[in-house]
């Protein structure tokens, strides 16, 4: 059994955008573990911060875009082995998000480095991590 001092929680609020056939992912850096795979905009909730608050923020952080009228849409959960020993036990918030018309900009610096509009037939070729998969309803297919 691993220890309570090895065990952490995450919880984050990750953005599904969608324009027409096409959802917005972003691509992880070389600041993750996960170099190179693509995930939803999103990420950590600050400590007393609203979740559909925090969803807006990352979302802007990550891809420069604005985001309104963000709606809960279901949660996900995994665990997650520590490159340093120990557990993370993440819990993800997941919302619809409207997102104004504009041009892509990377976070400079963060956990991703590149966003991108993705027809959703290609989002599994793209690499996304499993939860995106299940997120978008995309895990059932092969």
């Amino acid at each position: 059994m691993t220890d309570a001092e090895d065990q952490h929680w995450r919880i984050g609020a990750y953005a599904i955008c969608r324009r027409g056939d096409e959802v917005l992912v972003v691509r992880a850096s070389a600041r993750t573990t996960v170099e190179g795979r693509w995930f939803l905009p999103g990420g950590g909730i600050r400590f007393g911060e609203p979740p559909d608050v925090a969803v807006l923020r990352e979302l802007f952080e990550e891809t420069g875009l604005t985001g309104h009228d963000p709606r809960i849409v279901g949660v996900t959960s995994d665990l997650h082995d520590r490159e340093d020993g120990g557990r993370y036990f993440v819990v993800r918030l997941l919302f619809e998000v409207v997102v104004d018309d504009g041009v892509l900009v990377a976070e400079a610096e963060g956990t991703s480095d590149a966003a991108r509009w993705v027809p959703m037939d290609e989002v599994r070729a793209l690499g996304a991590i499993p939860y995106v998969l299940r997120a978008l309803g995309l895990d059932a297919e092969k």
